[in-house]
């Protein structure tokens, strides 16, 4: 068990390889970052009260979040992450990106275990810190913004 955990916490030191659904039905991969840019995945549901909570923090400091790659990551149907997206007006946003984890991999591959979870990245894709639950867009910013 001590040495799984170890080796998940290596695996994801870096972010690991991945391949999500976008919005529009195509691939968004670890190949579509942005490099020199730090990376925030958020982990959602959209019907989880706390996430569409942190949704809203991230709209309202949307410009302090240029600089940041932001992909919005959930298990749920495309419809649902649009909707959860158009609500929280982050949609059309160069930086923002909402993706579907239809094969139900995120949890693993990142080890998280609740919504939201918040894995933060600096722009050396290296791993930053992974946070359970709600958290204030000063403290993201100040932990991924150097």
């Amino acid at each position: 068990m001590i040495n799984h955990k170890k080796e998940v916490t290596e695996h994801i030191k870096t972010i690991p390889t991945f391949s999500y659904q976008n919005l529009s039905g195509g691939t968004f991969s670890n190949k579509n970052l942005k490099t020199n840019s730090p990376t925030l995945f958020v982990y959602f549901n959209s019907e989880c009260e706390f996430c569409n909570e942190e949704a809203q923090m991230i709209e309202e400091n949307k410009e302090k979040f240029n600089a940041i790659q932001v992909i919005f990551i959930s298990f749920e149907q495309t419809e649902k992450i649009k909707f959860f997206a158009q609500k929280h007006k982050l949609l059309n946003h160069d930086n923002i990106n909402f993706v579907s984890d239809t094969k139900v991999t995120f949890a693993t591959n990142f080890d998280v275990k609740s919504l939201p979870c918040l894995v933060l990245y600096d722009k050396n894709q290296q791993l930053i810190e992974k946070i359970k639950g709600q958290t204030k867009a000063e403290t993201l910013l100040k932990k991924l913004t150097p």
